[in-house]
């Protein structure tokens, strides 16, 4: 029963090698949603559907919080493109017998940014910004001594200025243990969610229906109506299997395939090398076989410990964005 599941998962994940159709690059709103928060799963490719221990592996399946058994907090910290800055907020909050709960807050802004017009390519002398924010809360229950399952709803918003956008998406996930060595298979759907449009008061123009004609009203309220689009939607299957190197060492290696609905289909796979539970090194490889992807290798370290009856994370994590320059993520963690 276990090789012919492992088999199945092999198969689904060779399907998402390159498929030569067209490209749907720039279809979708919300492309925050998909900056990976955790700077441990960061620093291994962001293989991370399969990973099951931490609040930082929510992001990638929601079955995970089922598997959360303690209080929980974590917070990131980002040093995105072109000085964006993302910030990251988790707390887990355990519910007994009947699993966990899981919130969270994801932002990202731009900082002020002068406004330039064709006529004052220098600046009007007005400055505006744009953010994004999103919500969440999920709930996870581990089923079985082996299975869990999760969800999450998210509320989210963007905006420009005077203009925003808002709409609802959901996360879908599950984690299955197939050996006692440790295997474990995930799957998850993130941002299945409704199309979003924007509005606000930078929409609304001055009309005139006809300016060969004098005599008429030639400065008629009026607005610009956006189309609705969708969220980007991403499809997520991946294994994870921890090899024991000695007492004290332990090697996890992670390998997941996706497919965005935005854009071609990758892989990504990393390793984390742990050393007595208070050290690590990882090491990955983000969007391989994706077309035209400026990601690629990934590097983290991490450190663990205790403060009285608090055990504490500090991670960090660089990715590779080739043309547009290398990303930093910090990630603390706090448990009860």
């Amino acid at each position: 029963m276990n090789g012919r599941i492992l088999t199945w998962t092999m198969v689904m994940m060779l399907g998402a090698l390159p498929a030569f159709g067209q490209s749907k690059t720039g279809t979708t709103i919300g492309q925050f949603l998909l900056i990976e928060p955790s700077a441990r799963i960061a620093g291994m490719g962001n293989a991370g559907v399969s990973a099951s221990e931490g609040l930082d592996a929510v992001y990638f399946n929601p079955a995970v919080i089922g598997l959360l058994h303690t209080y929980n907090v974590q917070v990131t910290h980002s040093a995105w493109l072109a000085d964006i800055a993302y910030d990251y907020v988790a707390v887990s909050l355990p519910v007994g017998k009947w699993g966990s709960v899981v919130a969270n807050l994801t932002a990202l802004n731009s900082g002020e940014i002068d406004v330039r017009t064709v006529s004052q390519p220098l600046g009007t002398g007005e400055r505006y910004s744009a953010s994004d924010v999103a919500i969440g809360l999920g709930y996870g229950r581990q089923v079985t001594d082996r299975f869990s399952a999760g969800a999450q709803v998210t509320y989210v918003q963007e905006t420009i200025w005077n203009t925003s956008m808002n709409t609802m998406v959901f996360n879908l996930g599950t984690l299955y243990q197939v050996s006692e060595r440790g295997l474990q298979i995930g799957a998850s759907l993130s941002n299945f969610g409704t199309q979003g449009r924007f509005s606000g008061r930078d929409l609304a123009v001055v009309y005139d229906g006809d300016p060969t004609r004098y005599g008429d009203n030639g400065a008629l309220p009026g607005e610009v109506y956006t189309e609705a689009f969708a969220v980007p939607t991403l499809f997520r299957v991946g294994v994870g299997l921890p090899f024991r190197l000695s007492p004290q060492a332990m090697l996890q290696v992670a390998v997941d395939a996706f497919h965005p609905s935005d854009n071609t289909e990758g892989m990504s796979a990393g390793a984390e090398l742990e050393y007595l539970r208070r050290f690590a090194l990882r090491a990955g490889w983000q969007a391989a076989f994706q077309r035209d992807t400026e990601l690629g290798l990934t590097l983290g370290v991490g450190l663990w410990g205790k403060l009285d009856a608090y055990g504490y994370k500090v991670d960090y994590g660089w990715a590779e964005h080739r043309r547009l320059g290398g990303t930093h993520r910090v990630t603390f963690g706090l448990t009860f």
